[in-house]
């Protein structure tokens, strides 16, 4: 009797951690699906949405930041300062999961003026992270 009860909290355990264990691709889909969930709460200056798009076979992430600023030169400047420093404070906040990078996946970050064109690209990635958390 003492052997059943051992024995049943161990197998409950043992499937627990099974279905814990998810792989890359498993995070990167999950991650694609609660960002696009939680983003139109995400605020930040200038930005009036932001997106994910997941590659899969690619291992891949796509992270749009659509503003109202227009197209210049002088954005483009500020931008080129404001945009690595909300991408440190996501990645420190976890908005941005350091575990996915280290995993390999790579993150496309786009950061884009009123009429869709690119103001900024950044990739993060296991070469780029360390240089743009400092």
């Amino acid at each position: 009797m003492s052997k059943k009860l051992i024995r049943i909290p161990l197998i409950v355990f043992f499937a627990l951690l099974i279905v814990s264990c998810k792989n890359t691709k498993q995070k990167l889909q999950e991650y694609v699906t609660t960002y696009n969930s939680t983003a139109p709460g995400f605020k930040a200056d200038d930005v009036t949405l932001t997106t994910a798009r997941g590659y899969i076979n690619d291992n891949k992430i796509e992270l749009r930041f659509e503003t109202n600023l227009e197209q210049t030169q002088a954005n483009q400047l500020k931008v080129n300062t404001s945009f690595p420093k909300l991408l440190k404070e996501m990645i420190l906040k976890n908005q941005i999961p350091k575990e996915l990078v280290e995993e390999g996946v790579q993150f496309d970050t786009y950061f884009l003026a009123s009429d869709n064109t690119v103001l900024l690209k950044e990739i993060i990635n296991t070469e780029s992270l360390p240089d743009l958390l400092k």
